[in-house]
Parts: C-alpha cells; sequence; structure tokens
C-alpha cells in the first residue's frame, strides 16, 4: 500500500482550507495556523511546522502582525498535490533502486526497474494533475454523493 505521509495530509488540507477562505471572502488573504488546525482537529504545533515549510517551498506566503497569518502564494488552480507533497516529504520515489542518488548495486541486473520507473511516473503524474481547487471541488462532490467518499485521503494504491 502506498500512502501519503500524515504530514502530507495536514498540508493538502491546510491548502485546501485557504483555497476555501479565499473563495469565500477574496478580501481575507490570510489565515492563522491556529484557525486552521481547529478546523481540522490538527495538532497546532505540528501544523505551524508544516506551514512554514511549505512557505519556505514557495507554496504560501507568511503575513506579520496580529492580523496575520498565511495566505497562498499563488492561486489554487496553480498549486499541484505533486509540489505539496514534495515541499513535505521530499521526492516520490516507490522503490529504493529510484533515488536522487543514483541506482542500486543490481541496476544491471534488475529486471523490474523499468516498471517501477512507470509506476512512479504515474503517480507523479496523477498528483501533478490533482489542483488545491479541485480538492475543494472534490469535497464538495462526496459531500453530494450518498456517502461515497475517498477512502482515507487522497491516494491510496494497493500494490
Amino acid at each position: 500500500m502506498l500512502r501519503l505521509t500524515k504530514k502530507a495530509d495536514y498540508g493538502l488540507m491546510a491548502l485546501k482550507y485557504l483555497a476555501e477562505e479565499v473563495a469565500a471572502n477574496p478580501a481575507n488573504a490570510a489565515s492563522s495556523a491556529k484557525e486552521i488546525a481547529e478546523a481540522y482537529h490538527i495538532p497546532p504545533q505540528l501544523l505551524a511546522k508544516i506551514l512554514q515549510t511549505l512557505a519556505k517551498a514557495g507554496l504560501l506566503v507568511s503575513h506579520a502582525g496580529s492580523t496575520g497569518g498565511y495566505g497562498l502564494a499563488r492561486a489554487a488552480d496553480e498549486i499541484t498535490a505533486f509540489e505539496v507533497i514534495r515541499a513535505i516529504d521530499g521526492p516520490l520515489f516507490i522503490t529504493s533502486c529510484i533515488t536522487i542518488h543514483g541506482t542500486c548495486d543490481l541496476a544491471g541486473h534488475c529486471t523490474i526497474k523499468e516498471p517501477l520507473r512507470k509506476v512512479n511516473d504515474s503517480i507523479k503524474d496523477l498528483l501533478n494533475g490533482i489542483r488545491i481547487s479541485d480538492l475543494i471541488d472534490m469535497a464538495e462532490t462526496d459531500r453530494s454523493n450518498t456517502g461515497a467518499a475517498v477512502a482515507g485521503g487522497l491516494v491510496s494504491i494497493a500494490i
């Protein structure tokens, strides 16, 4: 089973929250980590660290002051789920043979490297095709269905 980390889940939830806030009230440019944490029952200190990571990655902007908080650095339809996951968890590789450090010792004899690279690329393409704005649309669709929600999160793939 391939799953997102809790940190990636929380990051996606936070960006979805910020996108919904902008859609509901365009003048409301920032939300505090505390507001987001309370809305989704996320540990506030953990969420604060995640939001800082996303700001460093250029996906969020931080607004200082008593009315400050975090806002989206770009429009919700310009930020992909892959960008968020990569910013929080680093590069996405489903096997240890496909890494940023090169190939493993068995690369010359491996018979599954290419098929697994294709799987990895497919997952990357799928996540690059999901925008933060799509998460809002998915949530509205789930509410209007008769309980047919996506199980557990954005991506769950049985392998």
